[in-house]
């Protein structure tokens, strides 16, 4: 099963090109279920679990993978299904999320798609706002068109782990508080989960938040408002981006931004799950501001003040 992600190294070019590769997996007989293979560390026959008494009822107990003790999620029952049966047919999907590793106890892992961000889509928005999809694709299989669905880990975590969004002690400066007031800022994101963080971090602080959902989004408002002769500067303070979205990724929106001559010196923060050291390295690439990793208050607050800093000197 390992050899699924054999080639996952050469696959991370893919980021940054508008492409993602998708692993696909079921957790039921007819449905096929995707999680970006970027994310992806391993994925192995589900081994041996250990209970773990009092954990939260999603988790199924812990794996020792290598002498590391692995925490494992039963995403069939995370999302709203009764929980896998047939632990012979199991497998694990070991992933990297916010700085942390967990596993996901799913059934049959297929194999390994390749796309573009313009073939993914939101999800259709009779699907409610409690669903656990980011997005959805088509793919054909034996000459069969078949829908997959692509799991929101972000808020099947967030059920699970409390991301608190308290500031610590010394991280605000008071002398900012006042020129924070009133000031907007443009989040683009498909996780309705990442979003509300943000908002939840910065608006007790007397920031707007303007929100949509992909790259595409995001920059239509911006060429919307260059196109009205208004200033970026002047409607936002900042774009802060995901990495990961549907029909265009944060690495594309950046790209687009910095080619448009009306907007090239708009600040740019990229917020994302994805590895820390890939992401620094396609910062300078694109020629993003700043990169922080979810969910962390503190840094959005920082970003948000040498911003402010920047503006008022």
């Amino acid at each position: 099963m390992a050899k699924v992600l054999d080639s996952v190294d050469q696959r991370t070019q893919l980021v940054g090109e508008n492409r993602l590769e998708l692993l696909l997996f079921r957790i039921n007989a007819t449905q096929l279920f995707a999680i970006n293979v970027f994310k992806v560390k391993e994925v192995v026959k589900l081994p041996r679990l250990s209970a773990v008494p009092g954990s939260h009822s999603h988790i199924c107990g812990v794996a020792n993978i290598r002498g590391t003790s692995t925490p494992v999620i039963d995403l069939r029952r995370a999302i709203g299904y009764r929980p896998i049966t047939g632990e012979h047919e199991a497998n694990m999907i070991i992933t990297e999320y916010n700085r942390s590793v967990q596993g996901f106890k799913v059934g049959k892992v297929e194999h390994i798609v390749n796309m573009t961000w313009g073939d993914i889509l939101p999800p259709p928005k009779t699907a409610g706002r409690h669903n656990y999809l980011t997005a959805i694709t088509r793919i054909e299989i034996d000459g069969v068109s078949q829908i997959v669905s692509i799991i929101d880990v972000e808020k099947v975590l967030a059920e699970i782990i409390h991301y608190d969004v308290t500031l610590s002690e010394g991280v605000l400066d008071l002398s900012l508080v006042d020129e924070m007031q009133g000031r907007k800022i443009l989040i683009a994101d498909d996780s309705s989960t990442a979003r509300r963080q943000i908002k939840e971090t910065l608006e007790p602080l007397g920031i707007e938040i303007l929100e949509v959902s992909d790259g595409l989004q995001a920059l239509r408002t911006l060429q919307g408002w260059c196109d009205e002769g208004k200033s970026v500067h002047d409607e936002i303070l900042m774009l802060i981006t995901d990495a990961e979205m549907p029909e265009m990724d944060g690495y594309k929106l950046t790209h687009e931004i910095r080619s448009d001559k009306r907007m090239n010196n708009l600040f740019i923060t990229l917020n994302t799950s994805l590895s820390g050291s890939f992401n620094k390295a396609m910062v300078e690439k694109v020629g993003c501001d700043r990169f922080i990793s979810k969910f962390q208050p503190d840094l959005l607050v920082d970003v948000v003040q040498q911003r402010l800093r920047e503006l008022v000197r």
